[in-house]
């Protein structure tokens, strides 16, 4: 298989950390390939009309995304239990904490291009206030409501990641009011998967 990845996206990442959760890194050739909506990637068009990574082509050929179909695909062939959990509460629990996860990805990126990439004269402060408001609510809302102590899921995995990118961004802190979900990122930030999976570089995002 191969993934076409960059080292700065938290969806990628995702991609690549659940891979290693579930014994599978070995079998991915990792394509580094920069994106942007400012900077078109050619051959990322050609597999994925959105222009964006993560993508994944199986053995067969067969084009894979987004970060939640390849995920979804690749837990097939997880040697063991696997990451998505066979219990529907289970299940449903660990896709909301993945929807949820993506989420603050989406508005952590909104953020940034408001704050960061986009010209100064042309920034709209009370949408990047808004923007940061899904952050603050996330962080508050995984404090007071998500146990997050259960076994492995792709919901863990998507959390550990889009909070690995918000903090190397520089983006609103979940440390600030929040220790249990700041205690738990810690934890999980010593797995193997993501000392294997370190984000590199400021590049277009």
């Amino acid at each position: 298989m191969k993934l076409l990845y960059q080292t700065h996206s938290p969806f990628a990442r995702k991609v690549l950390v659940f891979a290693h959760e579930a014994g599978l890194a070995g079998q991915i050739e990792v394509i580094h390939h920069e994106t942007s909506p400012t900077l078109r990637n050619d051959e990322v068009f050609a597999l994925k009309p959105l222009g964006k990574v993560p993508v994944l082509i199986t053995g067969a050929g067969e084009v894979v995304f987004d970060s939640r179909v390849i995920c979804t695909h690749l837990d097939r062939f997880h040697p063991g239990s696997g990451l998505f959990p066979e219990d529907d509460h289970d299940l449903i629990a660990s896709l909301r904490l993945e929807a949820l996860a993506d989420g603050l990805s989406d508005a952590g990126i909104l953020v940034r291009w408001e704050a960061v990439r986009r010209p100064e004269a042309l920034r709209h402060r009370p949408f990047l206030d808004g923007q940061t408001t899904k952050l603050v609510e996330g962080y508050d809302y995984l404090e007071q409501h998500i146990s997050l102590d259960d076994r492995i899921t792709v919901g863990q995995i998507a959390l550990a990641t889009s909070l690995s990118w918000l903090e190397f961004r520089g983006l609103a802190s979940f440390r600030e009011n929040h220790p249990m979900l700041s205690a738990w990122y810690d934890r999980f930030s010593d797995r193997p998967s993501m000392k294997a999976t370190t984000l590199a570089g400021d590049t277009h995002d």
